[in-house]
């Protein structure tokens, strides 16, 4: 294969409002989800894509599928991820994708992906934090969530709702809606330790969201990401 070429991202939603799709719990919660059905993804006896039908309310906008959640549906106008171990695990589902894939990881930029069509953004390490300017790049801010903010932003979004952004386990420990990484719910954890990592960007986020007219709502009412206002799901889609 040919070496990967890095993208530049279009403006393809310019003034446009973006959805993106994160992993925490509470997305499934938002979208009333049924527990026996979130279970069963949990549990592998049904695909991840039994989500759809109940997500039917933001199968028009834009939508970012942050890692697994692009498995989904294929309403899911773009997948995002940072890590190549993910493309080990699900590489056969992303080829079979019909959106736009894109990833900053950095083994993707002397490696090519060509029949997988996967773009290649490198990460500023001038503005690691917060959004960068850049279109051929992304802002890392030590996540796949976070970063996918820095796309939809280079894809000219002006609006952004943040779903699933939960950075906090829920009542049974558990840290994603699915399982589809393997790793069961988390027993005896530190309070606020587990993604202490990852808040770290949002602060910077905020500055440069703010500075560039871009307004960010977090529909994951439990979130520990303080820096844009929460809302519930219902009260943006009535």
């Amino acid at each position: 294969m040919s070496k990967n070429v890095t993208w530049k991202i279009p403006h393809m939603w310019s003034g446009g409002e973006v959805w993106i799709l994160g992993g925490g719990p509470s997305l499934a919660e938002q979208f009333g989800i049924p527990q026996d059905v979130v279970n069963g993804v949990r549990e592998g006896g049904l695909p991840i894509s039994t989500y759809t039908p109940y997500m039917a309310a933001i199968h028009d906008k834009h939508v970012i599928g942050v890692n697994a959640a692009f498995l989904i549906g294929d309403w899911i106008d773009m997948v995002f991820f940072g890590d190549f171990n993910f493309y080990r695990s699900y590489g056969k589902s992303l080829a079979a994708f019909p959106g736009l894939k894109v990833t900053c990881d950095k083994e993707f930029a002397n490696m090519g992906y060509v029949s997988e069509n996967i773009k290649y953004l490198s990460r500023d390490r001038g503005r690691f934090f917060g959004i960068t300017s850049n279109p051929k790049q992304v802002s890392w801010n030590n996540n796949s969530g976070a970063a996918a903010i820095s796309v939809a932003v280079g894809a000219g979004a002006k609006r952004i709702i943040l779903m699933g952004f939960d950075m906090r386990l829920d009542e049974d420990g558990n840290k994603h809606w699915h399982r589809a990484y393997g790793k069961k719910p988390v027993v005896n954890n530190k309070p606020g330790a587990l993604f202490q990592r990852h808040l770290k960007g949002f602060d910077a986020i905020k500055r440069d969201a703010k500075n560039r007219g871009i307004e960010i709502i977090n529909a994951s009412p439990t979130s520990r990401i303080s820096q844009f206002p929460k809302v519930n799901l219902k009260d943006l889609i009535r």
